[in-house]
């Protein structure tokens, strides 16, 4: 005969094969999960490293381009800081001849000088000549 105690340790028995079973299956799953969660976040590594690397490619550009460019600037400001003395230089100048001319001038009214041809007389010439017109302006841009 059966006994009771016999069928309940037997019931007993399997219980505990079923939560050993189950307690297994629970092992394994979470195995799993925590190998596709290191999988997943190592890929998210190595993605946040190619853009890394990326970026201070683009970063090196840049400086590189800031490089070029201030030198550009640097080259541009010295030329003009030589237009700039090569236009006062000439304006100067102008002012000089300017006052030259009005200076020959004012001496060509004040005397007179009788030529018999003024054609040939070379301070008739001077009357016809006008002054140099010009201002630092014109040079400007």
């Amino acid at each position: 005969m059966a006994s009771p105690s016999g069928n309940s340790s037997s019931g007993s028995d399997d219980l505990q094969q079923l939560m050993d079973q189950r307690k297994r299956k629970r092992m394994i799953s979470n195995r799993e999960s925590a190998r596709r969660s290191r999988m997943k976040k190592q890929t998210h590594l190595n993605e946040l490293m190619a853009q890394v690397n990326q970026l201070k490619e683009q970063n090196n550009q840049i400086v590189s381009n800031i490089n070029m460019v201030s030198q550009v600037y640097l080259n541009v400001e010295a030329a003009n800081s030589v237009l700039r003395a090569q236009m006062a230089e000439l304006s100067n100048r102008l002012q000089s001849l300017n006052e030259i001319i009005n200076c020959i001038n004012s001496t060509i009214d004040e005397t007179e000088i009788n030529c018999e041809d003024d054609f040939l007389n070379p301070w008739n010439l001077l009357h016809v000549n006008q002054p140099i017109m010009a201002s630092a302006d014109a040079f400007m841009y």
